[in-house]
């Protein structure tokens, strides 16, 4: 017996989320190269154009992403200086900034996505509905429990 088969459930999952998580990365980093974009550019992107109806402030995009607003802020000059996002001060908060993505974005992004259906079709290929659902259930009560603690601090 491994002593992966002696860790609870719990430990399993905690340690997986983390490998997981830098492996998925490792992969895309390696898919988005070709395009010279980074995973972090590619999730800024995925945030402000699923997550807002209007263009987000740095400060409401980095709380979405789990980040602090001067990683978000790095990230979003960099999508500038390559044309997919535009930095604008908001008209009612001149030190807020919204970051609003370009059309040259809009169009980049759509040609990657059959390459991100793909990559997500192979990476869950031979799980079932079933687990994925469960899974699903599972990572959003975690995902409420991390915003309690982080509520608590």
């Amino acid at each position: 017996m491994s002593k992966l088969d002696l860790m609870s459930d719990q430990q399993f999952l905690f340690g997986f989320i983390f490998i997981a998580a830098n492996r998925i990365d490792t992969l895309l980093e390696r898919e988005f190269k070709v395009f010279d974009v980074t995973t972090k550019q590619w999730f800024l992107s995925i945030v402000i154009d699923n997550l807002f109806d209007e263009p987000p402030t740095i400060k409401e995009a980095a709380k979405e992403m789990g980040s602090s607003h001067q990683n978000v802020k790095q990230i979003a000059l960099k999508l500038e200086q390559k044309g997919l996002l535009v930095l604008e001060k908001d008209k009612n908060d001149a030190r807020a900034i919204r970051l609003k993505l370009t059309e040259r974005s809009r169009d980049f992004w759509g040609k990657l996505r059959e390459e991100g259906a793909s990559f997500t079709q192979t990476l869950f290929q031979g799980v079932n509905p079933e687990d994925l659902s469960t899974a699903r259930r599972a990572m959003q009560k975690v995902m409420a429990n991390i915003k309690t603690m982080d509520q608590g601090e």
